[in-house]
């Protein structure tokens, strides 16, 4: 028979830890990265030993944000997508932009970007980096076989040019999303004049 108390069910281990790890991206999406593990201890209602017992530091647990934030957004559909030469490049491009940014415009994943930039915590260039190896040098190479076969890099401006497009996406969204302003509503629609914008650019 109960006697009316509640009984407190102990999460299995994994489980606690993808619950602190949610609830840290919560708070950094909201908070920045300020306050102490002490003070994000207390604002996830547990005690710091038991926050260390899960992340032996904050850049542990910043780590796992990073990790289940950005990395476990990314497709690896993704790169056989813009790698599929049987479509035509612009086709490639829409449709990858138009999958990705569904993925990551939302608040939580702009807001953490925003806030890991601004005090130069690992996350942002870390991302950048994997951008840089994922995105912008795939469609810089397959810019080159479709248009420029017999060139064997892409010049500074060309990869400037693939790097303005993505970044002015991603302040689309951020105005979009995290500002709230009043911007034109077909995300789709930007997406196509820009690549057409690009590959325009690139071309000259």
């Amino acid at each position: 028979m109960s006697d009316g108390k509640q009984v407190k069910l102990r999460l299995p281990p994994e489980e606690r830890k993808a619950q602190f790890i949610n609830k840290a991206i919560e708070f950094f999406a909201k908070e920045g990265f300020d306050s102490s593990t002490r003070q994000l201890a207390a604002k996830l209602n547990v005690t710091q030993p038991l926050l260390y017992r899960y992340f032996p530091s904050k850049a542990d647990l910043i780590n796992q944000v990073y990790e289940t934030v950005y990395i476990g957004r990314w497709d690896d559909n993704w790169d056989n997508l813009l790698q599929d030469e049987s479509k035509p490049l612009d086709q490639r491009l829409n449709l990858f932009y138009q999958q990705y940014t569904t993925k990551i415009f939302e608040d939580k994943w702009l807001r953490i970007f925003l806030f890991s930039g601004l005090k130069g915590i690992e996350i942002n260039r870390r991302y950048l980096k994997f951008v840089q190896e994922n995105v912008i040098k795939v469609i810089g190479e397959q810019y080159l076989k479709t248009y420029q076969p017999k060139q064997l890099r892409l010049t500074d401006r060309e990869q400037e040019i693939i790097w303005v497009t993505h970044g002015s996406l991603i302040y689309y969204g951020i105005r979009k999303h995290v500002y709230g302003s009043g911007v034109y509503s077909d995300t789709f629609d930007i997406i196509e004049s820009s690549i057409k914008g690009m590959l325009s650019q690139l071309s000259k």
